[in-house]
C-alpha cells in the first residue's frame, strides 16, 4: 500500500501538479484524517466477519450533536461532546446486540439503525446546518507545529487501535474470534460480546470522524456523513482486512485512507465531473476486493493449463 502511495503522488506531481501543491496537501490531510478514523472503526467491525453500513447517520449525527446543541456558545461544547460519544454506545450497543446476540443480517440491522439515527439528525437539526463553535474550530481545525490537529488525532487512534488490537490479549481473542467463531467458542471465549463490542468501538471512531468534521467545516451539513460509507469499506479492504474476518491491519488501513483522499484530488485536478469521484471511489473498492478474496494462483493454473488431448486408440 506504501509503494501505491507513493506512486499515486508521483503520477499527481506529474499529470496534476496542483493536487501535490502546499495548499491542496493541507486541505486533503484532515480529510483523509477523518477517514482514517472512521475507516478504522469499520476495520474492526470488518475483522468479525460484519459490515456497517449506519456510518453515514452516526458521522452525521456526531456532526450535528457538537454544532447544533451548543450553538456557537463555547461553554456547551463539552457536553455536547459528552452527549455525541453517548449516543456513538447506545447506537453500537444497539447493533451489537441486533447482530451479535439477535444473530440478525449485519446489513439488515446496521441499515435499521442508520435510519433511526438519520430520524435523530432530522429531529435535531431540521436538516440545516450550524456554524460550529470557534473552540472546536480551534482544536479540530487548527495547526499544531504546521501540522493539521486532525493528523495528530489519526494518529493517536492508529497506535491506541493498533496496541489494543496487536498487543494485548484481549486483541488476539478478538482476532481469534473474528477468525474462527466456531472455534473459539469450543475455547471459552465470549463470541457474542467481541462481535458486540466491535460495533461499539465502530461507533465511537465513527463519532470521532464526525466531531473533527464539524470542527474542519466549520459550518458543516446535517448530512455530511453520506460520503464516507464506500470510502470506509474501501480503506478496509485496500488495507488487506478480509471481509471475512479475522486479522486487521490498522496501519495499511490509514494508507489506504490516505492513498484514497489523494485519488479523489487528484481526480478532480484533472478537470473530472465531481460525479465520478463515487465510481473511483467504488472502482478502488472492487480493486480491493479483487486483490485480497480471489485466489489469482488458481486462476492462473487455469488458464495456463494446457488443453486436454484427445485419446488415442
Amino acid at each position: 500500500m506504501g509503494v501505491a502511495v507513493a506512486v499515486l503522488f508521483l503520477l499527481s506531481a506529474v499529470l496534476a501538479p496542483s493536487s501535490v501543491s502546499s495548499g491542496a496537501v493541507y486541505g486533503m490531510l484532515p480529510f483523509a484524517a477523518i477517514l482514517a478514523c472512521i475507516g478504522l472503526g469499520q476495520m474492526l467491525v470488518v475483522q468479525q466477519g460484519g459490515i456497517d453500513l449506519s456510518i453515514p447517520g452516526a458521522v452525521s449525527l456526531a456532526i450535528v450533536v457538537v454544532s447544533r446543541i451548543p450553538n456557537g456558545d463555547d461553554s456547551v461544547l463539552v457536553p455536547a461532546l459528552l452527549l455525541a460519544a453517548g449516543i456513538a454506545v447506545v447506537a453500537g450497543a444497539l447493533n451489537g446486540f441486533l447482530i451479535g446476540w439477535l444473530k440478525l443480517n449485519a446489513i439488515i440491522a446496521t441499515l435499521g439503525t442508520n435510519a433511526l439515527l438519520f430520524a435523530a439528525v432530522l429531529g435535531i437539526s431540521g436538516g440545516s446546518p450550524t456554524t460550529t463553535t470557534r473552540a472546536l474550530q480551534s482544536i479540530a481545525g487548527g495547526l499544531t507545529l504546521g501540522i493539521p490537529n486532525s493528523v495528530f488525532f489519526a494518529v493517536a487512534v492508529l497506535v491506541i487501535v493498533s496496541v489494543a488490537v496487536k498487543k494485548t490479549v484481549a486483541g488476539r481473542r478478538f482476532e481469534a474470534v473474528g477468525a474462527n467463531p466456531v472455534a473459539s467458542r469450543a475455547t471459552g471465549l465470549r463470541v457474542r460480546l467481541h462481535q458486540s463490542l466491535a460495533y461499539v468501538w465502530a461507533q465511537l471512531l465513527y463519532a470521532l470522524g464526525g466531531i473533527l468534521l464539524a470542527g474542519i467545516t466549520a459550518q458543516p451539513t446535517a448530512f455530511q456523513g453520506n460520503s464516507y460509507l464506500i470510502p470506509a469499506v474501501a480503506v478496509v479492504v485496500l488495507g488487506g482486512t478480509s471481509l471475512l474476518g479475522g486479522r486487521g491491519f490498522p496501519l495499511a488501513t490509514v494508507v489506504a485512507a490516505l492513498f484514497l483522499s489523494q485519488l479523489d484530488q487528484f481526480v478532480l485536478a484533472l478537470g473530472v465531473p465531481f460525479a465520478v469521484r463515487s465510481i473511483v471511489q467504488a472502482a478502488a473498492l472492487a480493486v480491493g476486493v479483487a486483490m485480497y478474496t480471489v485466489n489469482w494462483g488458481a486462476v492462473r493454473s487455469r488458464f495456463s493449463r494446457s488443453p486436454a488431448q484427445p485419446a488415442t486408440s
